[in-house]
């Protein structure tokens, strides 16, 4: 076998052959750098799994250089060439804008699973920058309204993001000028990489079945199953034969101690008490680990305390909010928010398709920019986002500790809904990663004493390594129920991107959406 220049290890090396063998089965054969016509034929899954440190991520980004080297085009969801139909392809897929943007941040093209179920209908006009853009097309259109200077730096922009919607919105278009509508994707694609596979649910794995008849799943065994799975992942259901696992931590994760301690859990012997005297060790050794006597407020505003309980969380959402003196009635700009779905009815599916299509599905971080135009609405920034700028119609819930229903400091009558994101659960966190991660240990403490278990294990272990494995180089393993104050007020001055357009405020039967 051609290996890439990057030396494999042994689990590394055999997971590269399984995939090599299941693409050349495909019509790609990677070793003698072939690329044939698709033909219809049996379907074929595999999942590549371990835990964090394993190299899945790094296995991912080798394939995908070895995929393009030989021809197979990258299907980003935000535009499909027609060419791109009669060629190879590879879709690398996240299920969420921030699972997205770690993996771009790595330099692999993926986009969400939804921006792929569902595509972008253009106008006609407009397809022909595109095609052009993609380099399909020798000649620079000519289009109404549009200087050669427009379409110079739509063109710079292209280049370096790779992204259609991103260069037209340098040409100074709005998303409403070039697209005219989102239909859900009736051509199957062809090959499909999907990362935090361990977050698919059952309907998501068939959608994606359906669209994919070569299909590999990235995945984490040791994380939270979805909620509505009952401790079960997709992967769990596959065949030994269609599984590979990772074993080994690399060279380049030896000497991480926030590693060493998500990996610690796995040892059955080991106690609550026992592992925080393991972490208050590492915080002796390693300033990347810190033993922490109180939540650090400055960190809430880009990454979230992660708790268990659902009371933790909105007992320090409402601290946050103090702390910041926020008022009452409103957010300050720089709060941080999750979406929790669209309030959208039925009649109204194509702005909930564009909504999503823009980042505002279930589980997005956002920050909060200010108030729209609009009543009811408010400017956002969806972090992970291609183009994160955005406005959109907004039903914003801040609970209140001992009160059952949420105060709304901003309620349109239906849009993209959102709770407070300066605490979130460990659940919630999941296919997520940042730079500095608190977590919140009496909670993991009370889900010790409570005693549960979760796929054979004490579920606090489970949330414990899922918590940890979100940071990338910092831990805050915090011991006490106490707020720092913050050093500053809230800032939304170092978020990248310029305002878009207010391209998602619309009027439906007259009324705003």
């Amino acid at each position: 076998m051609t290996l890439p220049s990057l030396v494999f290890s042994d689990d590394q090396a055999a997971a590269y052959d399984s995939v090599t063998q299941l693409l050349r089965e495909a019509g790609v054969d990677l070793d003698e750098g072939l690329c044939l016509p698709a033909q219809e034929g049996r379907a074929r899954v595999m999942a590549l799994m371990g835990k964090a440190g394993s190299g899945k991520t790094l296995l991912l980004a080798e394939l995908v250089k070895a995929l393009e080297a030989v021809g197979v085009e990258t299907v980003s969801g935000d535009y499909e060439s027609r060419r791109s139909r009669e060629k190879r392809t590879l879709a690398v897929l996240a299920p969420t804008n921030k699972a997205a943007s770690v993996l771009r941040m790595r330099g692999v093209p993926a986009t969400t699973i939804h921006r792929i179920i569902y595509t972008p209908v253009y106008d006609p006009e407009y397809e022909k920058i595109a095609e052009w853009l993609m380099g399909n097309e020798d000649e620079r259109p000519e289009i109404e309204g549009l200087t050669d200077v427009a379409l110079e730096r739509a063109q710079a922009v292209y280049a370096q993001h790779k992204s259609v919607p991103a260069a037209l919105a340098a040409a100074g278009l709005r998303g409403s000028d070039f697209i005219t509508g989102w239909k859900r994707r009736e051509e199957p694609l062809d090959i499909g990489f999907v990362d935090e596979s361990s977050m698919l649910d059952e309907r998501q794995f068939e959608d994606l079945q359906e669209i994919f008849p070569n299909l590999v799943l990235f995945g984490d065994p040791a994380q939270l199953a979805p909620v509505n799975q009952s401790g079960k992942m997709v992967f769990d259901g596959l065949k030994n034969s269609q599984k590979r696992e990772l074993s080994r931590v690399h060279r380049q994760a030896a000497d991480n101690p926030i590693l060493d301690l998500a990996h610690a859990l796995a040892d059955p012997a080991l106690g609550f008490e026992d592992f925080e005297h393991m972490v208050e060790d590492a915080s002796r050794r390693d300033d990347r680990v810190v033993f922490a006597n109180r939540v650090e407020v400055d960190l809430m505003a880009r990454s979230p305390v992660l708790v268990w309980r659902n009371a933790t969380r909105i007992r320090l959402i409402n601290a946050f909010r103090r702390v910041h003196e926020a008022p009452a009635d409103s957010l300050l700009p720089g709060e941080p928010l999750i979406c929790d779905g669209l309030e959208l009815p039925l009649k109204h599916r194509k702005k909930r398709l564009d909504l999503e299509a823009r980042g505002l599905i279930k589980g997005a971080q956002v920050i909060y920019l200010g108030p729209g135009k609009k009543p009811g609405f408010s400017r956002l920034h969806v972090v992970g986002a291609m183009e994160p700028q955005v406005s959109a119609a907004s039903i914003v819930k801040i609970e209140m500790p001992d009160e059952e229903e949420p105060f709304l400091p901003y309620a349109a009558r239906m849009g993209a809904t959102f709770l407070h994101g300066a605490a979130v659960t460990i659940h919630k966190a999941q296919g997520s990663q940042w730079e500095a991660v608190q977590v919140f240990a009496p909670d993991l403490f009370a889900a010790a004493r409570a005693g549960r278990n979760e796929a054979g294990q004490p579920l606090w272990k489970r949330l414990a390594y899922v918590a940890i494995t979100r940071a990338q180089s910092r831990l805050l393993w915090v011991v006490r129920n106490r707020l720092a104050r913050p050093s500053g007020p809230l800032r939304v001055d170092d978020l990248a991107g310029a305002p878009a357009p207010l391209a998602l405020e619309a009027e439906v039967d007259g009324s705003a959406i």
